[in-house]
């Protein structure tokens, strides 16, 4: 059983239903979804280029799947995760615009945000106290001789190559996709989510997802809202 911590809308936000429906799964109901027409993909295209992500559902990664040490319990976990929403503060991210990075498409900002990176960064190391060390497995499927060398001190200190100088905000739309499919797929993600990309995205709120048991998809295990930096300061 594996943990994460990450950012999606709420499961009505317009955002969250056009991914749910692109990736085939809501990650709140664990409902799978028939997918959109109209955008110049077979739904049986649809199902191989989204079959990575949709496993784990809209996401994007602040706290990466970790398993829970020995002594510690999901109630331990919970708490932790709402310990996290009452210290951050909410805030509007960039505008998300549509991005290729390396083989995969995703949803980036459109600008740096260093309210982005530091709610990343409080996450890592607020839950850390709780995660479980690596097994001997999990390094070797990161491939830990490719990584460079902060990366690789990152998935040894932290369980995940990517935090800190070396996180980067995104929320993954496909898997692999091939030189021939590209721009097609492209075409496709900006025809189903330019209209609801127009405007920056409200970080309110933070999800505890949950890997049941090995190979299942991720779900929402809770939410929380994070207490915005007004409420604060009038608190």
């Amino acid at each position: 059983m594996r943990y994460a911590v990450f950012f999606t809308p709420l499961s009505d936000h317009p955002l969250t239903r056009r991914a749910a429906t692109w990736l085939g799964r809501d990650a709140c109901s664990g409902e799978d979804l028939d997918r959109p027409d109209g955008v110049g993909l077979t739904p049986e295209k649809l199902a191989d280029i989204t079959a990575a992500p949709r496993r784990y559902g809209f996401h994007a990664t602040l706290k990466a799947p970790f398993r829970l040490k020995d002594d510690a319990s999901e109630a331990q976990l919970i708490s932790a995760f709402h310990s996290l929403c009452e210290a951050a503060e909410s805030f509007p991210a960039p505008r998300l615009v549509i991005s290729k990075l390396g083989p995969f498409f995703a949803l980036v900002p459109a600008e740096p945000s260093a309210s982005l990176n530091a709610l990343a960064d409080q996450a890592v190391r607020m839950l850390e106290p709780l995660r479980a060390p690596l097994k001997a497995a999990d390094i070797a499927r990161r491939n830990p001789d490719s990584l460079p060398p902060a990366q690789l001190s990152n998935l040894e200190a932290w369980g995940y190559p990517y935090v800190f100088e070396e996180f980067r905000f995104h929320m993954t739309l496909t898997g692999p996709v091939g030189d021939a499919d590209a721009a097609k797929v492209e075409k496709a993600l900006h025809a189903w989510f330019d209209p609801v990309l127009a405007g920056p995205v409200e970080i309110s709120v933070l999800s505890l997802f949950i890997e049941p048991e090995p190979g299942v998809p991720f779900r929402i295990l809770t939410q929380a809202p994070i207490a915005s930096s007004a409420i604060r300061k009038t608190a």
